[in-house]
């Protein structure tokens, strides 16, 4: 196996790379850049799903819910995508599933359009 777990700083950086950054070994290591781009997408995500699984809990807010989880579902895949963290990946599973919740249970109490359009 080429990849192994190994213990933080049991292999010296080589001489030959500029700035170096010895192994942490935290699951959620970042590679010291900024991306606001991610991090917005992130709390979106979260927002949204937050709010898409609360409402799903009301039977009566299922446009809520579904709307909010349909949004959260497209932004959290966008940002997936677009990730360069571990920590961001993390935070867009968090975000995909808890809005998956509210936009299944929304759409099993109405759906998109459940009352609106007849």
């Amino acid at each position: 196996m080429a990849q192994t777990v190994r213990s933080p700083g049991s292999r010296p950086a080589p001489s030959h790379v500029a700035n170096a950054r010895p192994a942490t070994g935290s699951l959620f290591a970042t590679d010291g850049r900024p991306h606001p781009l991610q991090e917005a997408l992130m709390v979106v995500t979260g927002v949204l799903g937050v709010l898409a699984f609360v409402s799903a809990m009301f039977h009566n807010l299922h446009l809520l819910s579904s709307w909010a989880g349909l949004v959260g579902l497209l932004t959290g895949a966008y940002g997936q995508y677009i990730s360069k963290t571990t920590w961001q990946r993390f935070a867009f599973i968090m975000g995909i599933g808890s809005s998956g919740v509210g936009f299944l249970l929304g759409m099993a109490h109405g759906g998109l359009f459940g009352g609106v359009i007849t």
